[in-house]
């Protein structure tokens, strides 16, 4: 997916909001947005938002020194996700499709988003996507897919989140290797954080190797580019994936709420839709 216009004040809020995590000094900040500035400038809209993203928060961490500031972010968001795990197993065991049911869960986690400018309440959105109904539903497809694969990779997206994929992992019921970020991006789901989540406990943890807030192909590790290109079943979580890999044509099963105009737009759904969507 290209980047588009809409996106370049995105771009800005994201890395004012990173900022004044880290620090106060209006001065500072007022460099990190020059800064970003210029990149944005010379950056051709071609490339795909994580790959700016990539840039962007790149220049955030080394005008501050700080490259992780969304770190105590992330754990109080695992751990108010772990709180509400066997709450959401029992949703699970006690509908009627149980896998559906743990898609929708996996979704809704995905509104543990601190990338786009998006107030969120977990227990309002989980309450609010199980009741919805799907904009794109390619579940069939999902479930033949299933079925016919051996092993399935598993690219997550945000911490907090992680814990609602460790609910889909579970009834899936088939070897997983779930796809963690190389080192921290916004509050994207890295090794320790998958740990924390208890991940390590349902699937093997295998970083991509990438920086960007998304699967970017050309800045993954060998090792990740060899499964990706061996596997024939992907679940790709949230959007910054959807955006990385929306042109590939991979068995992807792509897994995300539309949370701003851009992606509903470039999907074909109303900002605020669930989607299953397979490739």
């Amino acid at each position: 997916m290209k980047t588009y216009l809409d996106c370049i004040p995105c771009f800005l809020n994201q890395a004012l909001r990173a900022g004044r995590i880290i620090t106060e000094d209006e001065n500072k900040l007022r460099t990190i947005l020059d800064e970003v500035g210029i990149i944005l400038r010379d950056i051709p809209l071609e490339r795909t938002p994580p790959e700016i993203g990539m840039l962007v928060y790149k220049k955030v961490g080394e005008l501050t020194g700080e490259f992780d500031p969304y770190h105590n972010i992330k754990k109080d968001s695992t751990e108010k996700a772990l709180s509400l795990y066997h709450l959401l197993k029992d949703e699970v065991v006690k509908s009627k499709d149980r896998l559906l049911t743990a898609i929708k869960i996996a979704i809704a986690g995905n509104v543990i988003d601190y990338g786009v400018n998006r107030v969120f309440n977990i227990e309002e959105d989980i309450d609010k996507v199980l009741k919805n109904d799907f904009a794109i539903f390619d579940y069939d497809k999902f479930k033949h897919y299933l079925d016919k694969t051996n092993e399935i990779l598993y690219i997550g997206d945000n911490s907090g989140e992680s814990v609602f994929d460790r609910i889909l992992i579970e009834e899936l019921d088939k070897p997983v290797k779930y796809v963690v970020r190389g080192i921290p991006i916004i509050n994207d789901v890295t090794y320790e954080d998958a740990l924390q989540a208890g991940i390590g406990k349902v699937a093997h943890i295998l970083s991509s190797g990438t920086s960007a807030p998304g699967t970017v192909l050309r800045t993954c590790n060998p090792e990740f580019m060899k499964i990706y290109n061996n596997s024939n079943f992907i679940i790709s979580k949230g959007q910054g994936n959807y955006e990385a890999l929306s042109d590939e044509r991979h068995p992807i099963f792509f897994l995300l709420m539309a949370k701003c105009s851009v992606i509903a737009n470039e999907i074909g759904v109303v900002e605020g839709d669930i989607i299953l969507k397979g490739v």
